[in-house]
Order: structure tokens, then sequence, then C-alpha cells
């Protein structure tokens, strides 16, 4: 069994959806298939407007909505043949008039809740399955379409519900056990809580979906399909000679995927990763190209470093003072403060001398982590024992990633040589103990320069390397044989 999870643009239209549809004719030839779709491109987005201009009493919501219904009404009608096509327009039609009864209530009440937003945004997945499984159905193609909420048990956490994982498990074999296909279409993204309220599975929800039911059928591979040919030794937008990483394994997929790297979301890899199942990134528009296989050890790879990647938007939070020293519990005040206040931290650095913390958060949140920090050390910083929380804006963090750093003598010296050569300055430095991530802070303006610095280092210097010693090694040989 191969599970196959076709994102937004892969979908994005009838065009793209035709081609999805070759793509599991092709997966049919040699697998029992479970597809797993996003929403048409763009179409969340639309859902969260609508909901939120509706929540403003703002009849704008209206035009958001008309979008939405034309869109999914304009993919039936170029997919499906004009005689089969009622059907599939008036179940759109449904859909879209219970969406509009939604929104008017949100609209009435001038309230979203984060509940009625889940159920809100439910509706992208749920539109874009349901069209797909009537174009399969137009082809004969025999299949079954399930509702995910059916499968997938979460808990009550509105936006990005946590998946129990053992009902959810037991559900979907139960459920495929008993209603036996070669072909399943399923809607991402979306789920159900223990009262039988949608839920979503947050940012990655619809590779999550297939991440879970490719775990809990024990696949054989799990496919990410895009609209790339898998994960890249450094974001292309920044460098132009970013290559393709053929084999990675999972932790250095995570690593990368955390770090900014959007192809794959790190939960999605934990459950598969469980059961050594691999995960292949692929590119709908380009099927033939190998792309990337994620598996529990990549095949040999002569780089130290896979790749390159960043999060920008970041602010790093100094907390500082003599009265920290060789206190024992600064550290948990801290962590605890910021968890109260729903605040992620993305990276930690503190001196041995414990004279200072600094953290890095998303920067929309420096304010809110500022003041839930500095009334937790109230106390220490009216008696001058801790200065008030600084902030620092405008930084993004930069990652080498990769499983052959671990115990390589000199990478971090040749990072931050290729940084420091070319004026990079450094704000702060982390590095786990697994040695597989060198994490560096730098000023967000200097992050193009940087990656591309880094990428020359690391990847394009070693190639140019490889390079002339197979000319010498040519020269040698045509010199033996002349």
């Amino acid at each position: 069994m191969h599970v196959l999870k076709f994102g937004g643009t892969s979908v994005a239209n009838a065009e793209n959806i035709n081609k999805v549809v070759a793509i599991v004719k092709q997966s049919l030839l040699k697998n029992k298939t479970i597809v797993v779709v996003s929403a048409l491109s763009g179409i969340t987005d639309l859902l969260i407007a609508a909901g939120k201009t509706a929540s403003l009493r703002n009849e704008a919501y209206k035009e958001s909505l008309k979008t939405i219904e034309t869109k999914h009404l304009q993919a039936v009608r170029e997919l499906i043949p004009i005689d089969r096509q009622s059907e599939t327009l008036s179940l759109v039609k449904k859909k879209c008039n219970e969406l509009e009864n939604i929104c008017e209530g949100v609209f009435l009440l001038a309230e979203l809740s984060a509940r009625t937003l889940d159920s809100i945004m439910s509706y992208g997945e749920l539109l874009s399955s349901l069209i797909i499984s009537a174009k399969l159905g137009s082809l004969q193609m025999s299949h079954l379409w399930i509702d995910s909420r059916e499968l997938i048990r979460t808990n009550s956490n509105f936006g990005n519900a946590i998946v129990d994982m053992d009902h959810s498990t037991t559900a979907i074999q139960n459920y495929l056990h008993q209603n036996p296909k070669q072909l399943y279409i399923i809607p991402g993204f979306i789920a159900m809580d223990a009262s039988g309220i949608t839920t979503t599975l947050g940012r990655g929800g619809s590779d999550f979906t297939a991440a879970i039911i490719a775990a809990a059928m024990d696949a054989e591979l799990l496919e990410i399909w895009t609209d790339v040919s898998g994960m890249m030794t450094a974001d292309p937008r920044l460098v132009s000679n970013a290559k393709i990483i053929p084999n990675i394994s999972y932790q250095e997929a995570m690593e990368l995927s955390h770090f900014g790297a959007k192809v794959i979301y790190p939960p999605t890899i934990q459950p598969v990763m469980n059961k050594g199942i691999p995960i292949r990134i692929k590119n709908t528009f380009a099927p033939d190209d190998y792309g990337t296989l994620i598996e529990r050890k990549a095949t040999e790879n002569k780089n130290s470093v896979s790749g390159i990647s960043s999060i920008g938007k970041m602010a790093l939070l100094s907390l500082e003072g003599t009265g920290m020293v060789g206190v024992p519990g600064i550290s948990k005040r801290l962590f605890e403060a910021l968890s109260t206040e729903k605040i992620n931290v993305i990276l930690i650095t503190q001196a041995s001398s414990e004279y200072s913390i600094c953290v890095g958060v998303d920067e929309p949140n420096a304010a809110k982590a500022k003041e839930a920090v500095d009334t937790e050390f109230a106390n220490e910083i009216a008696f001058k024992k801790v200065d008030p929380v600084y902030i620092e804006k405008d930084l993004s963090i930069i990652a080498l990633v990769g499983e052959n750093m671990k115990n390589h003598t000199g990478i971090s010296g040749k990072m931050f040589g290729a940084l420091g050569r070319n004026g990079i300055n450094i704000r702060a430095i982390a590095q786990g103990s697994s040695e597989k991530n060198i994490s560096t802070v730098i000023k967000t303006a200097d992050v193009k320069k940087a990656v591309n610095v880094l990428h020359e280092d690391f990847f394009e210097t070693v190639h140019k390397q490889v390079n002339l010693f197979l000319v010498d090694k040519l020269k040698t040989l045509m010199i033996s044989y002349i």
C-alpha cells in the first residue's frame, strides 16, 4: 500500500487535478493506494478571510464566499463531462450554502471562535476531495471517499488539535479493513474531537493526516506530492545554484523542515519514522524526477552538510543580571512564563557564567514575551538583580544541517570563517549535542548573503574539488595509455 498526499498547488485547478489523476492511475498499476488531498490553492486563506471579515460585521465576506464557490464550480465544469456534472455541482452548491450559513451566524454574532473557524476551514479539503472523487467516478475508477473526521480523533484544541494516535490508528484500521478498496480518497487537515466537533491539525495538517494513515496501515511508502522536485540544499529563492537532496535521514529532514524548509513539516515525519516507512517528496509537475527519499539512514553522502535552512521574522530576548548567577530555577521560571503565554521558543543559548540567557521567539510575539518575563521577574528587576528583558528584532536564524557533521572537526570554524570573511555579524550561536545542527542568529538583511556564501563553501567548492580530482585522474590515465 502507498499513501499519496497532494498539496494545494497540485490541486489548484482542473488542469492540475488531471495531472493528479494521471499519477494516481500509475500508482494503482502497482499498489493499493490512499490519496490524501489539501484544499485548492488559496482556498484556506479565502475561508479564513471570510470568517474574520464576517466577525467584523463587514458584508465583504460574501465576496470571498462567492470566489470560493465560483472556483469550485469552475473546476467541476472543466473536469467532469456535462452529462455527469449535475450531481457534483449540486453537492458543491450544498456545501457552499452550509458555509454561507456558518459565516452568516458569525456576522450576526460579530464573533469568531477557534471552534467556528475550524468548521469554516474544513470546507476547503471537503470540497477538493469530493470534486476529485467525482472526477475519478466519471472515469469509472472504482474508489471510496472517506471523511477523515471518521478516522482521526483529536482533543478540542481548535486550530492545532493534538491527535489521539491510539484511537485514530484503531479507527483507521477498522474502517479500511471493513471497506476494502484498491483506492481511497480522503480530505487532509480535518479531524474530530470526542464530542464529534470538527477540528483541524494546524500547519502542514494534510501532510500529517497522510502520515497518520500511512503509519496506521503500515504502508510501504508515503509520497508527498508538491510543486518542487524534493528538498534542496538551500532555499532556491535565495540560492540560484541550490541542488536537490536525493537521500536524507528522518532526523535531517526534521531539522531542515524546522528551520524553514516548507516542503515537509516536522510532525509529518514522526508517525512514519516510528514505523520505518520511507517518505518520498515528488513533483506533481515533473513526476519522473527522482525527488527526495527520506528514510531511517540515508544513502552515504560525501558532504558533511546536507542542507542550509533559515527562519526569518525572529526576535532575540536577553535576560541578564548578577542575580541569576548560581541561582537554581531561573531557566525554569523563564520558560514557564513563556509557556503560560503559549509562546514557542525557537532557539536557546546561555553562557556558562549564567549571567545571561538568550531565547529566540517569533517577532510578532516579542512584546508579549517581554511582558510575561518582566512580570515573572518583577521583584528581581525592582531590586536591580536582573535587568528588564532586552529585545533585538529584525533577526533570522541560519542553520547548517547534516548527519555527517557529527564528530567532523572544523565545520563550525568553516561556517564562522565564511560568515566573518563576508562581514556578517553573528548575534548568537546554538548547537545540540547530537551535532546534526549548528544554528546562528544574524541580521535578516544579511540572510541572502549568508546562505549564498555558506552554500558556496559547503556545496559548490566540494563539487569543484571533485571535478578537478576527476580531471586530474583522467589526465593521469591518458598519460599512462600514451
